[in-house]
C-alpha cells in the first residue's frame, strides 16, 4: 500500500470513529449505569450520565476531526450543536426524548434541504461535503444530493419507528446495529452513479469508505 493509499485509509476511518464514536460512549457509559432491575429513577439517571457523556464525546470529536483532519464538516458542525442543544435538554428536563429526536430532526433537516436543493438545481451536498469527491460532474453532484435527500428522509421515519416500538436501550443498539449498516450499504450503492458522473473508479470506491453520517 503507497504512503497516500495509507493517508486516506487512514482518513477514512477516522471520520468513521469521529462519527460514531460519542454514540458508542454513549452507550457504554448509559450501560455501565443502568440498573439491574427495573427502576425508573436510575433509569434516567443512567440516561442523564450517558447524555452528558454524549456532549463531552461530540465535543472531542470536533475537536479531533479539526486537529488531525485540518478541518471540520459543515455537517458536523450542525450535528454537534445539536447534540449539545438537545442533550442540555434532556438533562435539564430528565426526559430522553430530547436526544431521540436529535437524529430525527437532522435526517430531515438534511433531506428537506437537498431535495429543495435538487429541485432548484443546486446541489448542496456538494457544499455538506466540501467537494470532497473530486472529479464529480455538476449533474453527479445533484443526482447525490437528490438520492441522499430521499435516503436521509427515510432515516428520520426510521429513526420515529424505532423510537415508537422500543425501549431506551434497544434504539441506542438500532443505531449501531441498523443505521450504521444501512448507511454503509446505501453509500456503497451509490458507487455506480460516482463512476457514471466523472470520478475514477479507484475514487468512486474511496468515496465509499467515507458516508455522510450525520447521526
Amino acid at each position: 500500500m503507497s504512503e497516500n493509499e495509507t493517508r486516506k485509509a487512514a482518513s477514512s476511518w477516522l471520520n468513521v470513529a469521529v462519527d460514531y464514536g460519542p454514540l458508542l460512549v454513549f452507550l457504554g457509559v448509559y450501560r455501565w449505569n443502568a440498573p439491574a432491575e427495573p427502576n425508573a429513577v436510575s433509569e434516567v439517571a443512567a440516561i442523564i450520565a450517558g447524555t452528558a457523556a454524549f456532549m463531552v464525546a461530540a465535543v472531542a470529536a470536533l475537536a479531533i476531526s479539526k486537529w488531525r483532519l485540518g478541518k471540520v464538516s459543515p455537517m458536523l458542525w450542525f450535528s454537534t450543536a445539536l447534540i449539545v442543544g438537545f442533550g442540555s435538554l434532556t438533562i435539564f428536563f430528565g426526559d430522553p426524548t430530547f436526544v431521540q429526536l436529535k437524529p430525527t430532526i437532522i435526517y430531515a433537516s438534511f433531506g428537506v434541504g437537498l431535495l429543495v436543493g435538487y429541485a432548484t438545481g443546486r446541489a448542496l451536498l456538494k457544499i455538506l461535503l466540501e467537494a470532497a469527491f473530486e472529479g464529480l460532474s455538476e449533474e453527479g453532484w445533484l443526482n447525490l444530493s437528490r438520492n441522499w435527500g430521499v435516503f436521509f428522509l427515510l432515516l428520520s421515519g426510521l429513526n420515529e419507528a424505532l423510537r415508537a416500538q422500543l425501549d431506551f436501550e434497544g434504539w441506542l443498539w438500532a443505531k449501531i446495529w441498523v443505521f450504521l449498516p444501512v448507511t454503509f450499504l446505501f453509500t456503497f450503492s451509490q458507487i455506480p452513479l460516482l463512476y457514471r458522473h466523472g470520478m475514477s473508479f479507484e475514487d468512486a470506491e474511496d468515496a465509499g469508505d467515507e458516508p455522510p453520517t450525520v447521526g
